[in-house]
């Protein structure tokens, strides 16, 4: 059934290197694969059939290219911004487009998509009335920290932490600077914990597929927390159905979804969650990798079959879906870099006979340069590795493991890895990490 696609030609929307294994799992099922975007240096095209330099957000080029080529479908890769472009391509085109205009509209904006989870008793960050004139009244109502962002950014892009009235201004400048819209936000600074809740549609079923941990790096101030890792199941998986699980799924019928998969992003604080971001596509920290290999069934699969065919297969979301992990605990972990250039990376040699490893996805090689703009955003991740294990024990010795024996050296000998996360109190495991 896997090989029923062969031949078809899908267009696949951006070539980050978090795309790359969807461009695999296509090429796997014998889809001709064409990728475009505007770098000629993105990494999926390495593994395409065919690549292009159409930017990705440019309606249309899309079309027209996918006119020329007689392409059979377009799909969205990893990044959030070529959301809106691959649901008017699709249009334009009589493509099956898993997104709707109206889907769009509230999933590309944060103000918007806040706006709409509060009529769903589903709560957003506090936030602060400012605008780019930095009004004092405005100003003497701000109770600091506080996180400066686009309003349409991801990936950390754009965003500041001020500690100071002194730092709103630059701070303001950098988000209006990396939006597109020219509009940002300002957000109470969350320093509690954080938490992934990854849904599966399917011909309007809702299905939460996996809710796990998230843990961020604290050691470059002021900047956005890139993530360090996370751990599935999530200690607060429980509350999370009893609470939130019934609203954010009112939310998606209301809005319309029926196909596809979708991130919500949310801060955990005394017991109550705060949803602060999402996305309506792939993610980058890739939590499908961990559910295939536990659940079954690939998210990338069905989002390929419903480009090409307007049906995500015969996947049984009720049966195959388990966050629980049916009792396994799994785990992603992330390598960060400082600023500099890689020399050499070391302790990654036996991933692939590592039976606890089900996937790596690394994107940074020793050679690569790190810039300093890439600090404090997810362009600073060298890899991903994914871990699948049949207790809590193996999998914080696992975890304890690789970041024990990872070591990255820049051209001078000096390491360039951030510090990981604290596998005992992550996994709650007394005493682990002395």
């Amino acid at each position: 059934m896997k090989d029923d696609l062969k031949g078809k030609k899908l267009l696949i929307l951006g070539a980050n290197p978090e795309t790359i294994p969807l461009v695999e799992c296509a090429n796997e099922m014998g889809v001709l694969t064409l990728v475009t975007s505007n770098r000629a240096s993105d990494a999926a095209k390495e593994y395409a059939w065919k690549s292009f330099e159409t930017d990705g957000m440019d309606v249309p080029g899309i079309v027209a290219l996918a006119r020329k080529e007689e392409v059979d479908g377009i799909l969205v890769g990893v990044a959030d911004i070529l959301v809106p472009a691959y649901c008017k391509a699709c249009d334009a085109l009589g493509f099956h487009c898993y997104a709707t205009q109206e889907i769009v509209d509230v999933f590309s904006y944060k103000d918007v998509f806040k706006a709409t989870c509060e009529r769903f008793g589903i709560h957003g960050i506090p936030e602060y009335y400012l605008d780019a004139d930095l009004k004092a009244r405005d100003l003497a109502r701000i109770e600091y920290p506080v996180m400066v962002k686009p309003v349409d950014s991801c990936s950390g892009m754009g965003m500041t932490v001020c500690f100071t009235e002194k730092e709103l201004g630059p701070a303001v400048e950098k988000a209006l600077a990396a939006s597109r819209v020219k509009r940002f936000v300002v957000e109470k600074y969350m320093q509690c914990e954080d938490m992934g809740i990854y849904y599966t549609f399917k011909d309007g079923v809702c299905s939460a597929s996996c809710i796990y941990d998230r843990y961020t790096t604290d050691e470059q101030k002021g900047l956005s927390r890139v993530c360090l890792g996370g751990t599935y199941p999530s200690k607060h998986i429980g509350e999370y159905f009893s609470r939130m699980h019934e609203n954010a799924c009112r939310m998606f019928q209301t809005i319309g979804i029926r196909n596809g998969v979708l991130m919500l992003s949310a801060f955990y604080d005394k017991g109550e969650f705060y949803v602060y971001d999402t996305g309506f596509r792939l993610q980058g920290e890739a939590p499908h990798l961990l559910m295939k290999a536990v659940q079954g069934f690939d998210q990338r699969e069905m989002l390929i079959r419903f480009a090409l065919t307007g049906s995500e297969g015969n996947v049984d979301l009720e049966e195959a879906d388990d966050p629980y992990f049916r009792g396994k605990w799994a785990a992603t972990l992330w390598f960060l870099l400082k600023e500099g250039t890689i020399g050499s990376i070391r302790g990654l040699e036996a991933i692939g006979t590592d039976a606890r490893v089900v996937a790596n996805v690394q994107r940074l090689y020793e050679g690569d340069h790190v810039p300093g703009q890439w600090i404090g955003t997810e362009k600073q991740v060298m890899t991903r590795l994914y871990l699948v294990c049949d207790s809590k024990q193996e999998l914080a010795d696992a975890l304890t493991e690789y970041m024990r024996k990872v070591e990255v050296l820049d051209q001078e000998k000096r390491s360039m890895l951030l510090q990981g996360f604290q596998v005992g109190k992550a996994l709650e495991m007394d005493g682990y990490d002395r």
